[in-house]
């Protein structure tokens, strides 16, 4: 009797010890952080491969009508036979990261599952809606034993499955999914955010079974919102589990594609836990797995429209290349048809796309001179550096007169005070003219706007070397070149000033050439009112005097700082001449300068100013002897009393020259007030 109780006592204790050995058993663990190396771990069929170059497991390409499956080799238990009463499914709980990638927007499909399968592959299964799990044979049988949590991106499953669809979905021996939510998650305060799973980014997925309530919590969400949320997207109790799961089950993925509805499925990582107490599957951190494939933006065609597209493309070109060479040719005959002289004889053209970006399209605030027929620009080109580009249209005849002017002028000419034209080029109606940048602007610029903005006074020292720097640049003009130029529009605002003060006699649009012993024709009167000599309105004929005349005015100008008419009835050589008569020329001199001037050529200069201005034009010095007198090598000859204009010549230089002068010519720019102990009349006018 003893020995049957120890025998009944020891057979107890071997159920017990193989029970607990049996409960042991089941629990499963695995983590896979990409799927590099891992290959004896993981049984691929199909499309499925784990991809060599970047350890992703990729459960189907982008072909049409393709399955694969991914199972783990190894079988796990999930039934608990702990208590043989009671038996039931063991908890387990999974995460995984893919990435879906279509073939281009809008055309992608089918979807994938992940699935617990009595095999570790799927003989047998479909393609498209079936999504590699079954076929239209076995669906919906209950002794397939399969339980899937389906990610469908096509809607629709018995009409066709010709739908768009975004949503997960759970299947219990069917592909017609028993539960099916679209696809969100909840935020931090609760709220629902969609998203989608064609999206090309990495999503990242948690399935919790818990055996003991038999409750199923599926939780989605990209992965960089770098946090799970709270509350799952499916809480479902699922009892039928015990149903399809049997003693030993395969845990894995399966995925399809279909005819036009093609993607690439991805599997980043995955980590597995089951059984035991609480089995938490391992986080997954998306920085530490492989990198998916980019999402292509282009869209897919077949390969007859593809070649289509190919053959339309290859036609297009060749007739846009044979009309662009036949558009070209067109132009370059009309333009060889009307080539000028001047083309010819000055052939260093700019090309305009050149210009065009030098001047940064142009734009206003490159502007730095406006005037004459035309608008100056700032411009950097690489080649040669900072330059001023000068558009003129040629909308104007006077215009285009300029255009030509200047470059058979300036063109030619090389001083070290004139402004040196460095080209030209035509582009449709506009007319463009490329000088040397002059960086300190115009001489009226510093005389008159320079003060007034900042207070700064133009030196004497710098004044008198200006002026002999313009009178240099007239001799060169009227003796020392090869033809005689008649400059015609001397004044202040086409005299440049450069980084070291130097002056440069600029705009030789209305400039005329002559041959030595040749006589100027008469034309009609140009120049600026108050630089005009008086014979100009009588006659109409510019020549070397009448740019001394200008000259004269300019100097005057620079010296008192006054423009040379800023009243109805004063003219500045007038009110100059009053101070010598008087015996106070120096009186005169721009008071902005106080103190600050050396007298004797101060005096030197206003004297020659006034021979400049002789009513007289045979009277007036020539440039080669002003500068002679400026520079000290001659004695300064007095005034006669023929000098000054009558009352009707001054008038008619006041009234003719308003007919005649064109307002673009005019000058527009503010006298600079100043007031002195002078006689009452020079104050009237002006002083």
């Amino acid at each position: 009797m003893a020995i049957a109780r120890s025998i009944t006592s020891f057979m107890f204790f071997l159920l017990i010890s193989s029970n607990y050995v049996l409960a042991q058993a089941t629990t499963a663990k695995f983590t896979f952080i990409g799927f590099k190396g891992n290959q004896t771990e993981i049984q691929t069929e199909g499309a499925s491969e784990i991809q060599h170059e970047n350890g992703l497991l990729r459960l189907t390409n982008r072909n049409q009508n393709v399955t694969g499956t991914a199972f783990y080799r190894k079988p796990i238990r999930l039934r608990d036979f702990t208590n043989s009463s009671d038996i039931k499914v063991c908890s387990f709980s999974t995460s995984f990261v893919f990435v879906i990638i279509p073939s281009s927007p809008g055309t992608g499909g089918f979807g994938f599952t992940f699935t617990l399968s009595p095999t570790p592959n799927r003989p047998g299964a479909e393609s498209a809606q079936y999504l590699g799990l079954l076929n239209r044979t076995n669906n919906g049988d209950p002794s397939n034993h399969v339980f899937a949590v389906e990610f469908d991106t096509v809607q629709g499953f018995k009409d066709g499955a010709d739908r768009r669809g975004n949503h997960i979905g759970l299947n219990f021996n069917n592909l017609s999914s028993d539960v099916q939510e679209p696809l969100i998650y909840y935020d931090t305060e609760d709220r629902k955010e969609d998203f989608q799973l064609e999206s090309g980014e990495p999503i990242q997925v948690h399935v919790d079974y818990d055996g003991s309530s038999e409750t199923l919590n599926v939780t989605i969400y990209p992965t960089r919102l770098e946090f799970k949320p709270k509350k799952p997207l499916i809480s479902r109790r699922v009892s039928e589990l015990l149903e399809i799961v049997e003693d030993e089950m395969y845990v894995g993925f399966t995925a399809a594609t279909g005819k036009d509805q093609s993607s690439a499925h991805y599997v980043m990582g995955w980590s597995f836990s089951s059984c035991g107490e609480n089995p938490m599957a391992d986080w997954l951190d998306p920085l530490k797995l492989p990198l998916p494939p980019r999402l292509s933006n282009k869209k897919g065609y077949d390969s007859q429209v593809i070649a289509l597209i190919v053959a339309l493309s290859i036609v297009t070109l060749v007739l846009l290349v044979l009309l662009f060479i036949f558009v070209m040719y067109k132009r370059r005959i009309q333009e060889e048809d009307t080539l000028e002289d001047w083309e010819i004889d000055y052939p260093h053209r700019f090309r305009y796309r050149d210009l065009y970006l030098a001047t940064k399209k142009f734009k206003e605030s490159e502007i730095i001179g406006t005037g004459g027929f035309g608008i100056v620009y700032r411009g950097h080109l690489s080649s040669s550096g900072p330059i001023a580009v000068k558009k003129i249209t040629s909308n104007s005849l006077q215009g285009v007169r300029e255009f030509v002017a200047e470059i058979e002028s300036l063109g030619r000419l090389g001083h070290k005070n004139l402004v040196n034209l460095q080209g030209w080029c035509k582009h449709k109606n506009e007319l463009l003219l490329i000088y040397d940048y002059i960086p300190n602007g115009s001489l009226d610029s510093l005389l008159y706007k320079t003060p007034r903005r900042n207070g700064v006074v133009l030196p004497w020292d710098v004044r008198f070397e200006i002026i002999k720097g313009i009178a240099s640049g007239l001799l060169y003009l009227h003796e020392e070149w090869e033809q005689i130029v008649v400059h015609r529009d001397v004044k202040a605002s086409n005299v440049l000033i450069d980084e070291d003060m130097n002056a440069k006699l600029g705009d030789f649009g209305l400039a005329r050439l002559y041959e030595r012993g040749t006589l100027t024709q008469t034309t009609k009167v140009v120049g600026t009112l108050g630089y005009m000599a008086p014979e100009l309105t009588r006659n109409g004929k510019g020549s070397t005097a009448s740019d001394v005349f200008a000259f004269g005015v300019l100097l005057l100008e620079v010296v008192c700082g006054n423009k040379p008419t800023n009243a109805e009835n004063f003219f500045l050589a007038d009110w100059v001449m009053e101070f010598h008569t008087n015996g106070g020329i120096l009186s005169a001199v721009d008071q902005k300068l106080g103190s600050s001037f050396n007298g004797r050529e101060a005096k030197l200069a206003l004297i020659v100013g006034l021979l400049c201005c002789h009513q007289k034009p045979t009277y007036r010095p020539s440039m080669r002897m002003v500068l002679r007198y400026l520079n000290g090598e001659e004695n300064v000859p007095q005034i006669d009393g023929n000098w000054g204009f009558s009352d009707s010549s001054r008038d008619d230089l006041k009234t003719n020259v308003v007919g005649y002068v064109s307002s673009d010519r005019a000058s527009s720019s503010n006298t600079f007030s100043s007031f002195s102990e002078v006689s009452s009349s020079s104050i009237v006018s002006g002083r």
